[in-house]
């Protein structure tokens, strides 16, 4: 799915600046019931290094300010951050922990956010991972992120339940923008953005 609209100024005699918006890419809808075939872009972050197996929709490499992946015309207010077991506990020490926190910290400014964490929360609680940082305190630094960033951290099994939960997220995350922006139009009220 593409969002984009078109706005002309005209300048008309005796009554100002006048703006008209031509919405050819972007027409209004009668419901969002025909959304339902539409599809967002993903966007992978080009410093990704083993993306996630996105199936469903189509994907291209691009540069975000923050996160892993979003998806086209939503980079500014979609954002999932996707860590390892093994990253996810690197980061929560030493210099990773406070590079790994202004990532966080950035991600506060999104509508939607989100930590995922490829693996299982039973791993890290039974210490299958190479660091010496108890298991315990793992999870209090993730409910720590949670609670000071506003971000739910939410743990996937392996990469293609991820892929699932980003493709996912997506969809309805640009429905809601597609469907505000509708009601703007139609001159509704909706919940906006």
């Amino acid at each position: 799915m593409h969002v984009a609209w078109r706005l002309t100024k005209k300048t008309g005699q005796n009554h100002g600046t006048k703006y008209e918006y031509k919405t050819d890419h972007f027409p209004i809808l009668k419901g969002v019931g025909k959304l339902a075939h539409l599809k967002p872009i993903i966007v992978v972050d080009s410093r990704e290094q083993a993306p996630l197996p996105i199936s469903r929709f189509t994907c291209q490499v691009g540069t975000l300010r923050t996160g892993d992946y979003s998806f086209c015309c939503g980079e500014e207010s979609f954002a999932v951050e996707r860590k390892s077991i093994g990253d996810l506990v690197s980061y929560c020490v030493g210099e990773n922990r406070e590079r790994f926190e202004r990532e966080l910290h950035r991600l506060r400014g999104y509508h939607f956010a989100r930590l995922l964490v490829v693996g299982k929360k039973e791993s890290i609680q039974s210490g299958e991972y190479r660091s010496r940082m108890e298991p315990r305190a793992v999870l209090a630094t993730l409910n720590a992120f949670e609670a000071r960033y506003n971000v739910p951290v939410v743990f996937s099994p392996d990469p293609e339940t991820a892929a699932k939960l980003v493709e996912s997220w997506s969809w309805w995350v640009a429905r809601e923008m597609v469907e505000s922006v509708n009601q703007l139009w139609r001159g509704t009220h909706g919940r906006i953005l």
